[in-house]
């Protein structure tokens, strides 16, 4: 099993593996490889490889203006940055289904120090608001170079959110990535929480934290924000009085929004509790010390579904 590394720079090494197999797949970043981990591509493949500077706008629509070559644009940057452009995503890359590969680093309040300016938090949130936008989130290393290397294939504009902070394995021995299905982690029949990103290993492990106390929780990794899988989710909502729904964003509009909908549009009567970043702006700070004080560690995942379950 993959010891904990960030998807950040299990997406670079992946970049650099892909590079060579793939003579379409060309990488552009705005000032920030080091950060984005493309740097090692534009090392190996210095020719495909494109430092636009400070200029996000300008790079979206070059990178658009390449997928329409045939080529596969992977466009790096801060999450956060990318938000800050959406009207140039919505118009080059949303209305003109280009196939290109929206790379947003940096994600959550778990980027810690650095502070709201560079968080994303609102990201998922209008990028999957976009008609035919897939908006992906891997859980760990593994994960992380078998969705890379599905998007290599894949047709149309994605978002790939990509965490700075190291994330535990989770991914099941002989894991395939299927894009659009979400991967049961743990069975439960008390209840179920569907996490995304870096919440996937800490809601597992309060999940078995609680199965200690007399608690059957489930866990499922849901890295494709959209599409939904939906048949799953509802399958959950069916069997189970409360769903809860776990990431490092805020709770309005991302994975808990979309849960909701799914939940809602069937007419389910089961409770949902979204567990986040609670409709407020993040600050500086330790990853640690964020995740505990919004409660996004294990202990506060496990003490969100305990205070939910117990009452």
């Amino acid at each position: 099993m993959s010891s904990a590394k960030a998807t950040r720079a299990s997406f670079g090494e992946a970049l650099v593996e892909l590079g060579n197999e793939f003579k379409n797949l060309v990488v552009l970043d705005a000032d920030l490889s080091k950060s984005t981990k493309s740097e090692g591509f534009a090392k190996k493949y210095p020719d495909r490889f494109f430092q636009m500077g400070i200029s996000e706008m300008n790079m979206i629509g070059v990178a658009a203006g390449l997928s329409f070559t045939g080529k596969v644009p992977f466009l790096c940057s801060f999450g956060c940055f990318l938000t800050g452009r959406f009207d140039t995503i919505r118009v080059s890359v949303g209305y003109s289904q280009a196939n290109v590969r929206l790379v947003g680093t940096h994600a959550g309040i778990g980027i810690g120090e650095d502070g709201y300016s560079q968080m994303a938090l609102e990201d998922i949130a209008c990028l999957r608001t976009l008609p035919g936008m897939a908006v992906l989130q891997p859980a760990d290393d593994v994960e992380t170079k078998q969705m890379m290397r599905y998007l290599m294939t894949h047709q149309g504009p994605v978002y790939l959110r990509l965490t700075r902070q190291n994330l535990d394995a989770v991914s099941p021995k002989n894991y395939k990535f299927q894009f659009g299905k979400g991967v049961e982690l743990k069975s439960g029949t008390d209840s179920v929480i569907f996490a995304t990103g870096g919440l996937v290993g800490n809601s597992l492990k309060a999940a078995e934290a609680l199965a200690k106390e007399g608690l059957s929780v489930g866990v499922v990794n849901i890295h494709s924000i959209k599409p939904l899988d939906e048949d799953l989710v509802l399958n959950w909502a069916k069997r189970v009085k409360h769903v809860f729904t776990a990431e490092d964003h805020n709770v309005v509009g991302g994975l808990g929004g979309a849960v909701a909908e799914a939940i809602a549009t069937r007419g389910l009567a089961t409770r949902l509790t979204r567990i986040g970043v609670q409709d407020t702006y993040g600050e500086s700070g330790s990853p640690e010390a964020l995740y505990e004080k919004h409660g996004l560690d294990t202990f506060g995942v496990a003490r969100t579904v305990k205070s939910v379950l117990k009452n």
